[in-house]
């Protein structure tokens, strides 16, 4: 018997469901609060289909790569996916661009703040990084500064490029030493 990892339940069949980015081994009274995790494998490749099925047998198309269940209880067919795959993620040096496109324009803090109607404390904490932008204050700021502050646009997640000649990393090139 397995412990259930949402209410701590003994079940003997645990479903793995992903609940708001995590994936999760549970019993089927709490599998309804997330997605069901299918895995598929064929000749050794292993695929994985989010399904949102709550009792009975569902299939899948994929296709197209779209997420569709038929659940044989129901009848009916729905389209669930986990809100956390259709997120953007904030740039790592979101301040840094904000203060950057402000004082690139010339303007205060309480200037881009009255133009917002935000509250220049908020701009000041925006630029320190002590608070995130919400949704609707960052695509007011990207709208107005003209600039983007979600992806990888310039952060640490562009690819390094190494020194060697012949176009391959070496342990040397990664490792940094502490002579």
């Amino acid at each position: 018997m397995v412990q259930c990892e949402m209410c701590g339940a003994e079940t003997s069949s645990p479903k793995k469901v992903k609940v708001e980015g995590a994936e999760l081994d549970v019993c089927s009274d709490c599998a309804d609060f997330g997605t069901e995790v299918k895995t598929q494998s064929s000749s050794g490749e292993t695929s994985t289909k989010y399904s949102t099925s709550s009792g009975g047998s569902s299939s899948s198309s994929s296709a197209s790569g779209s997420t569709s269940t038929t659940s044989s209880t129901g009848g009916g067919s729905r389209s669930r996916s986990d809100m956390f795959d259709d997120m953007d993620e904030l740039a790592q040096d979101y301040d840094d661009r904000i203060r950057n496109a402000r004082e690139d324009r010339g303007l205060s803090q309480a200037d881009l703040a009255n133009e917002l109607n935000e509250k220049a404390s908020l701009i000041r904490k925006l630029e320190r990084g002590d608070t995130l932008p919400s949704d609707e204050v960052q695509s007011e700021l990207e709208g107005y500064l003209d600039i983007t502050l979600s992806g990888s646009g310039g952060g640490e997640d562009t690819e390094w490029e190494g020194g060697s000649s012949t176009g391959e990393y070496t342990l040397g090139d990664v490792v940094k030493r502490k002579d």
